[in-house]
């Protein structure tokens, strides 16, 4: 798998869009190669959702979630319920890992459109609890943030499953 280079220098728009996608790119390539099973592995004890599987479609709903529901103010659609809050984790453990790829990326192809199309500083449509409005620039921010922070667990994941580690 190619991941997405970041280049040194830049305006502000491509330094975030490149981030997101390199973030976005190096969760996919610690996917590769994975079996079916493997996929499906839960190694941490306490942790039975956190599995490659249960994580991509963690963060393909993440990205849902801040683009679709807060960003845009549509109707949150997502899994999850209040009775199961990480029920985007179970679900995916019953998807095959290329088709929650597959679907991660396609999704992510829809929100580059939305972002070249859209100033930095224009506010979500929802407010924080708070009652303060994020900008794009800070949900881009943020889902960068997220996606490095899960590429961690991945990493983990990946090695204590069978061995393989990343750069």
């Amino acid at each position: 798998m190619t991941r997405t280079d970041t280049p040194p220098t830049g305006d502000e728009r491509a330094s975030l869009t490149t981030f997101l996608d390199y973030v976005r790119s190096t969760a996919r390539s610690k996917c590769e190669s994975v079996s079916a099973d493997d996929a499906r592995n839960a190694p941490l004890p306490g942790s039975p959702l956190m599995t490659l599987c249960g994580l991509i479609g963690h963060l393909r709903w993440v990205e849902y979630y801040w683009f679709e529901v807060m960003f845009l103010g549509r109707e949150d659609e997502g899994p999850w319920t209040d009775e199961d809050p990480d029920r985007e984790m179970r679900i995916a453990l019953d998807v095959p890992l290329a088709d929650l790829l597959a679907e991660y990326e396609a999704q992510s192809a829809r929100y580059r459109e939305l972002v070249a199309d859209t100033d930095l500083d224009t506010p979500a449509k929802r407010p924080f609890r708070d009652g303060r409005h994020p900008n794009l620039r800070w949900v881009l921010l943020h889902l960068i943030e997220e996606t490095a922070r899960h590429n961690g667990h991945l990493d983990v994941i990946r090695e204590l499953t069978d061995g393989r580690t990343g750069r």
